[in-house]
């Protein structure tokens, strides 16, 4: 069993003490969060993208273990993170590579007109198809048209060299991927990257599932870099809740 897996068991045990807690618990808006906070953005970004040294992960896919644990939300925050809180000089960019369930576009407001699947197809600069926001310090790339055959699209020898082209561009890489468990490509995708984080919902993946995802990624010759537990909830002991 991996490091990564055994700290999340830990912390689904710690958060479940908490709950059975004697003095009961009172859940507040700013107790309880649906979503990837800020802070937690924040941390991932510290341990991952800001290590010290040569080997630190520049090119990075996020992936589900099964869909719906909100990677895309994770993946999203993090990118803003790096762009908005952390990189005041260099610029970063993130990918919708879920040709078949684009939604990053949406996240930012923006129009899915053209992105991956042109640049994979067509020629060009990369950013020619690419939306700037957050002052120009991070790109989007979404998904674009996508097309039939999408691990096709995604194995292709044009997709080796428009990461590449990325990589030289960017400070920093996201690739918003399918869930490991649904589709082979997000281990493709991870070929091509510095690694994966893998994203696991609270209270709902299942044990075997996130086993399956590791064995999935370990198989491939990916590296996982860490896995996020999203969407949990913290409750506050009311004994505390009542200083505040």
């Amino acid at each position: 069993m991996s490091k990564n897996f055994e700290l999340l068991q830990r912390a689904q045990r710690d958060q479940e003490s908490i709950t059975r807690a004697r003095t009961g618990s009172v859940n507040t808006p700013a107790a309880q969060s649906d979503g990837f906070t800020s802070q937690e953005a924040l941390r991932l970004v510290q341990r991952v993208f800001l290590v010290p040294g040569p080997d630190a992960p520049r090119v990075v896919v996020f992936s589900a273990v099964d869909p719906g644990d909100g990677c895309t939300t994770v993946c999203a925050r993090v990118a803003e993170t790096l762009a908005g809180e952390v990189s005041q000089s260099g610029t970063s960019c993130i990918i919708d590579a879920d040709l078949r369930g684009a939604s990053l576009h949406r996240h930012f407001g923006l129009e899915n007109v053209k992105g991956l699947a042109e640049a994979v197809t067509e020629s060009g600069p990369v950013r020619d198809f690419m939306q700037p926001v957050n002052g120009g310090r991070l790109w989007i790339m979404t998904a674009g048209a996508g097309g039939s055959n999408v691990h096709s699209l995604l194995t292709s020898e044009g997709l080796s060299t428009r990461i590449a082209e990325l990589r030289s561009e960017f400070d920093n890489v996201l690739i918003d991927s399918p869930a490991v468990n649904l589709y082979a490509d997000a281990v493709a995708l991870g070929k091509l990257s510095d690694g994966m984080i893998l994203v696991l919902q609270s209270n709902a993946t299942r044990r075997e599932a996130a086993r399956r995802a590791k064995e999935i990624i370990e198989v491939g010759h990916v590296r996982l870099l860490g896995a996020v537990l999203n969407k949990r909830r913290f409750p506050v002991p009311a004994g505390i809740y009542g200083k505040i």
